[in-house]
């Protein structure tokens, strides 16, 4: 990598999402050095994680490395952490990474770090029924519906062979539509004949929503069909029915019908996102404004108001009432490089940005699509050959959008699933860790107070760290 020299721009990136990762990529030959901070190594293809909980593809061909994705652009430093502060007056992020605390100075930041999970207040419930916006929450939802079967097929109460096989998607956007079809497509079609003591094709996918239709930002037309379509995958869709419970073996909803209960042991929440925490201190430093959902609401070409030299992007920003999807992130992420490089060319800034429907799309099940670009609205297959073309031009890497065809003709041309593999681990790890809590956390406690003590006794805390690390490594193989 090429050396940094101290006069030239600093560029911050906060997040290595789509809005994130098209901003370095954007800066690729300007005279800025880069520093790019993401939370994990990798960066992640949100739309296809449902299909990492539903056995398609593997982790790895969603989620390339950041590093190898970047591996050509010398002006990028790559550094794992959270950003948890930023200090708007002195220019600088604060970062939070296992085992240390650091800071970076920018002159030009950018702020991308997606959205979060929104359970509208209760918080509880994530416990119960993960959410889909990480490879842990894909991975752990693949352990519970694989392993859901495997366990029904043990009980001997056709009650408890029921709670079992009864699935529940909340929220029927295209995620939740895409998990819920899924499902129906294993217990129905692929998972048949493979079990002694239960028929697969018995088991119940429930899709859950408060709205009146699914996929309802597609237009009446399209989401009729996805509609029609669920039913012919079996999919019972329970619409205008409000969740007001969450516990370890079922789900409590309000129906037009009354209050009511679900027995399932495996949940799903795709209902409903919310920017990070970050973006409301953001706001609060740079005294912005949030909108409900906690995203900042930007000036029209995506700054923050009164400080041009900070860059809300994607789910972080709230203007026009864009929506949260993909081309909305990346299209940020390359206005906000734009008026970077404007600036160093002592350039006009400050121009609108200017989104471009490219449209969505969601699938439905097996070749079967939706997708409404412009006045165009297609389902079926034809949607379904758009949607394929769409997401691999869009999955990072020629070896992962090989291998995602090979995946894909094997999942939806035979009856095979390629990633069924799912441990207690990936099922447990949520509730281990609240339990026992962050190491790396504990670590810092540890050390923090045995420096107060050291401090109040006039001593240095010699043994602290000896004791940190065996702390941390005695919790880690709990």
């Amino acid at each position: 990598m090429a050396e940094r020299t101290a006069h030239r721009h600093r560029v911050v990136v906060v997040g290595a999402g789509f809005g994130g990762l098209f901003a370095t990529k954007a800066l690729k030959n300007a005279d800025v050095d880069i520093t790019l901070i993401n939370g994990t190594a990798y960066h992640l293809f949100q739309p296809l994680l449902y299909q990492v909980a539903t056995g398609i593809l593997s982790e790895g061909e969603i989620a390339p490395p950041i590093r190898e994705i970047l591996r050509r652009q010398d002006n990028v430093d790559v550094k794992l952490g959270w950003v948890t502060d930023v200090d708007v007056e002195a220019k600088k992020v604060k970062v939070e990474a296992p085992s240390i605390s650091y800071e970076v100075d920018y002159d030009t930041l950018i702020v991308g770090a997606g959205a979060s999970q929104s359970y509208f207040g209760n918080d509880q419930f994530a416990d119960h029924a993960p959410g889909m916006k990480s490879i842990d929450d894909a991975l752990e939802l693949r352990a519970r519906i694989f392993g859901a079967f495997e366990i029904a097929d043990l009980q001997s109460d056709p009650a408890e062979q029921e709670r079992w096989m009864t699935f529940v998607v909340v929220g029927a956007g295209p995620t939740g539509v895409e998990m819920a079809g899924q499902i129906a497509e294993l217990a129905h079609r692929n998972l048949v004949g493979q079990f002694k003591h239960i028929d697969t094709r018995k088991a119940r996918v429930i899709l859950i929503d408060a709205v009146d239709a699914v996929l309802k930002t597609f237009g009446d037309r399209l989401s009729t069909h996805a509609l029609r379509q669920l039913h012919l995958l079996g999919v019972e869709v329970e619409l205008e029915t409000k969740v007001v419970d969450v516990d370890a073996t079922g789900i409590e909803v309000e129906t037009k019908r009354g209050h009511e209960r679900i027995e399932s042991m495996t949940k799903m929440w795709a209902a409903g996102v919310a920017a990070p925490p970050l973006a409301r201190k953001l706001a609060a430093a740079a005294g912005a404004q949030t909108d409900r959902a906690g995203r900042i609401m930007v000036e029209p070409d995506c700054t923050l108001p009164g400080h041009p030299e900070i860059f809300a992007v994607g789910d972080m920003m709230a203007l026009d009432r864009l929506p949260g999807v993909a081309q909305v992130a990346i299209q940020s992420g390359k206005h906000a490089a734009d008026q970077i490089k404007r600036r160093l060319k002592n350039k006009e800034t400050g121009q609108k940005f200017e989104y471009f429907d490219k449209g969505s799309m969601a699938t439905v099940s097996r070749l079967h699509a939706v997708a409404s670009v412009g006045k165009v609205h297609l389902s079926g297959f034809i949607g379904w050959l758009m949607w394929l073309a769409v997401h691999l031009l869009y999955l990072v890497g020629f070896k992962n959008r090989f291998t995602a065809v090979v995946h894909w003709f094997v999942s939806f041309l035979g009856r095979g699933r390629s990633e069924r593999v799912a441990t207690f681990q990936q099922s447990y790890a949520r509730m281990a860790i609240r339990e026992y809590g962050d190491p790396f956390e504990r670590r810092r406690a540890l050390e923090a107070a045995e420096a107060a003590k050291a401090a109040a006794d006039g001593a240095l805390p010699e043994a602290a760290p000896a004791e940190a690390e065996r702390t941390t490594a005695v919790s880690s193989r709990r």
